[in-house]
């Protein structure tokens, strides 16, 4: 029987009574629990294991935390999943919409420079003048071209029946680009005294149409950062570190259309009275000339020197960036002291012409007959498979491109223009092809990934843009 009350258990026997005849109760001692021996056992050996491996545990766990950190990092500077939102300062309160990468809201308005190891040393992938000599920078004064170009002259047509919307619609060339034949294509990559060429507004009813008053303003710009979002993409992010100095003499200007406008005034982003959304003027264009918002894009992108037809020096950034350096610093870094006319940044992947075609067609970038058409063109063109012309890495990624306006520039950005006019949209497929072709340019700075990285904030496409319907 068990005596609930002290724990103790009590047998009766009837064998074995006492002297007043009754059974003696005998006494059971209480059992010392299994689980205090053991830990009891465990407790030394455990504080020997500390001490004898105590230095191993703590590189296990610095190892660890350094782990952590770099994947924190990581996730930091690079894309992400998930939707944010933010504010964007300045700008009448012009703010962001919902984005798809968590680390691209974490990359808004940085400033913290880029990087790298070079022979041991950590340096600057961009090295900027200091912030005093950079308030005193000036423009160069212009030069008369000293290369074999001297003059480009853009072909135009006098009659627009020329060339019907019957035959746009069966080939990507219109009234906007003319019919550029392949007689004529062979002939404008002769490069002589005076060259003709075909490089867009090649019709009064081609479309791209801007207004007197934009037309005026891009008139006035000596020196242009330019982006655009067509069909209602992605924000517009304001650019950040420039001095005093280049916001006077620089002009930043934003290419929306019809649908990019809507789309902003929507979400309560309107521009203002006096055409500007912080610091970016923005420039409305009215019937666009592709259906495909992509080569649309490429007319900005490409065709600067005729959007700003007195600017001396141009700078492009993709829709998808933050603009993050003074203007004028960039232009002394990447140009002027490398006395470079174009400068444009090194394919991060891939060398070769033919693997990133490989790419496009994975991704679908592009359809394999497209590609297919392109490549056999260049192939039978004589278009080689190296990975270097003239000394340059062969392929280039095109989301920043710094040039001085000059003859030979200009010739180059209409003839990359018309290649992604007739072929596929990918323009990092067609500009080897021309780097190639056009060996006269010699005098391109190719600089690395890691200097793009600190001249934009990657952010990222927003959204889809939305076609255009016939």
């Amino acid at each position: 029987m068990l005596n609930d009350a002290g724990g103790v258990s009590i047998s009766v026997s009837d064998d074995d009574p006492d002297e007043h005849g009754r059974a003696r109760p005998r006494v059971r001692r209480k059992r010392r629990k299994h689980g205090l021996r053991v830990q009891a056992e465990l407790t030394p050996r455990l504080v020997r294991f500390l001490v004898r491996y105590w230095i191993l545990l703590v590189l296990v766990a610095a190892a660890g935390l350094l782990l952590f950190e770099a994947s924190r990092i990581g996730r930091k500077s690079g894309p992400g999943e998930a939707e944010a939102k933010t504010k964007r300062p300045g700008g009448g309160g012009f703010g962001l919409r919902a984005v798809k990468k968590p680390s691209s809201d974490g990359n808004l308005n940085r400033l913290d420079p880029t990087t790298r190891v070079v022979g041991g040393v950590r340096e600057r992938c961009l090295k900027l003048l200091p912030l005093e000599e950079l308030q005193q920078l000036d423009i160069p004064v212009a030069e008369a071209s000293s290369g074999p170009l001297k003059k480009v002259t853009y072909l135009s047509e006098s009659s627009p029946s020329d060339f019907s919307r019957q035959q746009a619609a069966q080939t990507r060339f219109n009234l906007f680009t003319g019919n550029q034949t392949l007689d004529q294509r062979e002939e404008s990559f002769q490069v002589k005294d005076t060259v003709k060429v075909h490089c867009g507004f090649y019709s009064d009813g081609g479309g791209f149409k801007i207004s007197e008053e934009d037309q005026t303003y891009l008139q006035s710009c000596k020196v242009a950062v330019a982006t655009c979002a067509f069909g209602g993409g992605d924000d517009l992010y304001q650019p950040i570190g420039m001095t005093e100095s280049s916001i006077k003499r620089v002009c930043y200007t934003a290419f929306w259309d019809e649908i990019t406008l809507a789309a902003q005034e929507q979400e309560g982003h309107k521009v203002g009275e006096d055409g500007y959304v912080g610091k970016w003027r923005v420039v409305v264009v009215r019937n666009l000339p592709f259906m495909d918002q992509r080569l649309n894009g490429k007319i900005p992108k490409m065709l600067g020197h005729r959007l700003f037809p007195n600017a001396k020096y141009s700078i492009w950034v993709d829709s998808k960036s933050q603009f993050r350096r003074d203007p004028l610093g960039v232009l002394e870094a990447l140009l002027w002291r490398s006395n470079s006319v174009l400068a444009i940044s090194e394919h991060g992947a891939r060398s070769s012409v033919y693997d990133e075609a490989k790419a496009v067609i994975k991704k679908n970038k592009a359809t394999p007959e497209e590609v297919e058409v392109q490549l056999t063109q260049y192939h039978r063109d004589g278009l080689p498979e190296d990975k270097r012309f003239n000394g340059k890495k062969a392929l280039a990624e095109a989301s920043v491109i710094v040039r001085e306006h000059t003859p030979l520039t200009n010739l180059f950005m209409c003839l990359w223009f018309n290649e992604v006019v007739r072929f596929t949209s990918r323009d990092q497929l067609s500009f080897p092809y021309v780097l190639w072709r056009l060996k006269v340019l010699k005098n391109i700075h190719m600089f690395p990934v890691c200097t793009r990285k600190d001249l934009v904030n990657s952010m990222g496409h927003i959204r889809k843009a939305k076609p255009l319907v016939s």
